[in-house]
């Protein structure tokens, strides 16, 4: 018998160890309801378990991407809804114009419906926004990430909707420029500094005002609005029945008597490359071309070629404007019987190329609707799979708790015993 190593003591010892360190991972797991807490529990599961779960929150973020998606095409397409039903007023009214039942003036009144019309196609296409994202004015092509890995895409473009795209925006009218007039009764008294003779009329952007230049080309009187001119340091002014911006006058002057005409600068040609329909006017001193509500909508270098913020040319002139003017873009004509009638067919295919762009986004809408019913589905079928590796199973688990819980006390119990058997060799002493 030993006394000084109680080898039993040390066995049961060990054992107890051995259980107290399993029943912890025990209790861990049925805590945590996890099998593998760390990578020690199980080094490939680990591994493949986290492989998965990159998948599953990959597919689960590709699922809200295909939702968003969807109310994107959503914006669009109930933008486009009414974009139909402006469409069908104006089909409406070509038809009513048509008719010669109605009158130059009911015509006029008619136009006046389609120009609106017109403006709100181009107010819908230019403000119809998802997450300040611009849908229907042609600039709109994305790609939606619809997978968990790399180049799972897909992509949509939508087209422009507005007037000019569609068809149904007018010739664009130059106005406020230079016309035929006469000088009407001015200010001139029989010592004035004017004198008989031709002038030219010039815009200087610089000084923002209007001068008159004789033949040597000296500035004889100046004007801010093209009326009415003056001479610079007299009262002596001259007055034109008409606004007067660019061109050539010639007048005589006897006494207080004026007489005189006035050419004015060829209106240059105008071609709309892009405009939609509405009244813009032309800042010759910024060289910007404005919308009604003063937004710029385009810029030009040359007082002849406009472009807008995307660099597209919206605009072209035949020469150069050399002064402020006003561009008016009306709906498509409908101010007679014959453009009425051709009005109807070029409306009707708008109509139709509306309901092409309509008809896309919900076939675009019904296939995301699918590709959501697949990742969730994918995103459940892995989500078990790795549920399988990585949670613990409850009842197996509960089983081995019991039973590292039973030995552990066992082996708690047989310590103690252990530890009173060195005191038989007292009985030796008696």
């Amino acid at each position: 018998m030993r006394i000084n190593h109680n080898i039993s003591a040390l066995n049961a010892y060990r054992q107890l160890s051995v259980n107290n360190t399993s029943l912890q991972k025990s209790l861990e797991k049925l805590s945590s309801g996890y099998r593998i807490n760390r990578a020690g529990d199980d080094a490939a599961g680990l591994a493949i378990s986290e492989k998965m779960r990159g998948q599953i929150r990959g597919l689960n973020m590709a699922s809200k991407n295909a939702q968003d998606a969807i109310s994107l095409i959503q914006t669009a397409e109930g933008a486009l809804n009414e974009t139909h039903s402006i469409l069908q007023r104006m089909r409406e009214l070509a038809v009513q114009a048509a008719s010669d039942t109605n009158t130059a003036t009911d015509r006029a009144e008619i136009q006046k419906e389609i120009d609106q019309l017109a403006q709100e196609l181009a107010r819908i296409g230019n403000t119809t926004e998802f997450n300040t994202q611009k849908l229907l004015n042609g600039t709109f092509a994305g790609t939606f990430h619809i997978g968990a890995n790399e180049n799972q895409n897909l992509s949509l473009q939508i087209n422009d909707m507005r007037g000019f795209a569609l068809g149904v925006v007018g010739d664009v009218n130059l106005v406020n420029v230079a016309v035929s007039g006469t000088i009407a009764e001015g200010s001139v008294t029989t010592d004035s500094n004017f004198t008989s003779g031709t002038y030219t009329i010039r815009f200087n952007s610089s000084s923002s005002v209007y001068e008159m230049v004789d033949s040597t080309g000296n500035i004889s009187a100046t004007s801010s609005d093209g009326v009415t001119f003056s001479l610079s340091g007299a009262d002596d002014t001259l007055q034109f029945s008409t606004t007067v911006t660019s061109g050539t006058v010639t007048f005589s002057i006897s006494g207080t008597t004026i007489t005189g005409t006035f050419t004015p600068t060829p209106t240059p040609s105008v071609t709309n490359n892009g405009l939609e329909a509405g009244t813009y006017t032309y800042d010759s001193t910024n060289k910007v071309l404005k919308d009604s509500s003063g937004q710029v909508v385009a810029t030009t270098s040359d007082s002849k070629t406009f472009v807008d913020a995307s660099g597209k040319t919206i605009l072209t002139l035949g020469t150069a404007l050399t002064g402020n003017a006003t561009f008016e873009v009306k709906g498509i004509n409908v101010s007679n019987q014959t453009a009425a009638n051709q009005a109807i067919t070029t409306i009707q295919q708008a109509i139709e190329k509306v309901s092409t762009e309509r008809a896309k986004l919900g076939a675009y809408q019904n296939r995301l609707e699918h590709t959501i019913n697949n990742l969730e589905v994918a995103s459940e079928n892995l989500t078990a799979a790795e549920s399988r590796i990585r949670d613990v199973d409850m009842a197996k688990e509960m089983m081995e708790f019991t039973k590292m819980n039973i030995l552990n006390q066992a082996a708690t119990a047989m310590l103690a015993q252990a530890n009173m058997l060195p005191q038989s060799v007292l009985k030796l002493l008696g």
